[in-house]
């Protein structure tokens, strides 16, 4: 059995309110009674892309465990390389990253557009994605994750800024049955859909929650809800379950 905890949306800035809740979601995974294997976070990294936050998210992310981490529209690619990822050169190519955990593959790609709120995967990503797919094995079960949920979650605003065009990942993930499961952020709250025929999981905001339309008007997100995250269990049968959790 493998259990993923998945959190996204972090948006640290030189404000505390933000490192607090980062820091009480990290303590709570460190102090479960049985360790998860891995923990996975879906962009919205910082706040405004300063080297000095992602210096921040460094120190915040340490863990004993696996921290899987990739890259979302507030996120600036240069500063995310130097300041998370310790690269002195930096660069403004998209980040991805392939991660081997617990007989398990995590694909992490780049789904920002720098300038940009909405989310896209380019060419050298889907290039590298197929790559990737192409050299593990049938029976290696593949996590996909990336920040932009690639279908509309019925939210006038949010909608807007999702993954698009979907239809050559569609194809992509129909063309691979060994993807278990394709895991996102940026919607600032849990929710389920499908995917290419596929679990398609969003993880809650650590920051702050999404208001939906029907749960009245005023801000665009709730500050007051506390942050929350996500727990994907994949047993040995092949069933993909998910939890979540808020962390007060």
């Amino acid at each position: 059995m493998l259990t993923i905890a998945h959190l996204s949306d972090t948006h640290l800035d030189d404000h505390p309110r933000s490192a607090e809740r980062t820091a009480r979601v990290m303590d709570h995974l460190h102090n479960l009674a049985r360790p998860v294997d891995a923990i996975l976070i879906t962009g919205d990294i910082a706040d405004h892309g300063q080297v000095s936050e992602y210096e921040l998210a460094a120190k915040l992310f340490a863990s004993p465990r696996p921290v899987l981490v990739c890259p979302g529209n507030h996120d600036v690619r240069d500063a995310y390389r130097r300041g998370l990822l310790g690269e002195a050169d930096g660069g403004d190519g998209p980040i991805n990253s392939r991660h081997d955990v617990g007989g398990a593959t995590f694909l992490l790609a780049d789904s920002s557009i720098p300038g940009r709120d909405d989310g896209h995967l380019d060419e050298e990503t889907m290039g590298w994605l197929r790559e990737q797919l192409a050299s593990v094995a049938a029976d290696v079960p593949v996590f996909l994750a990336f920040h932009h949920p690639p279908v509309a979650l019925h939210h006038p605003v949010i909608d807007d800024m999702r993954l698009l065009p979907a239809d050559p990942l569609a194809e992509l993930v129909a063309a691979h049955p060994q993807i278990v499961a394709v895991l996102t952020g940026h919607f600032h709250t849990a929710a389920a859909s499908t995917f290419a025929g596929r679990p398609l999981r969003i993880a809650p905001g650590v920051v702050s929650t999404l208001r939906m339309p029907w749960e009245g008007e005023g801000r665009l997100t709730d500050q007051l809800q506390p942050p929350g995250i996500a727990f994907h269990v994949y047993d040995d049968t092949g069933l993909l379950t998910t939890h979540y959790r808020v962390v007060v």
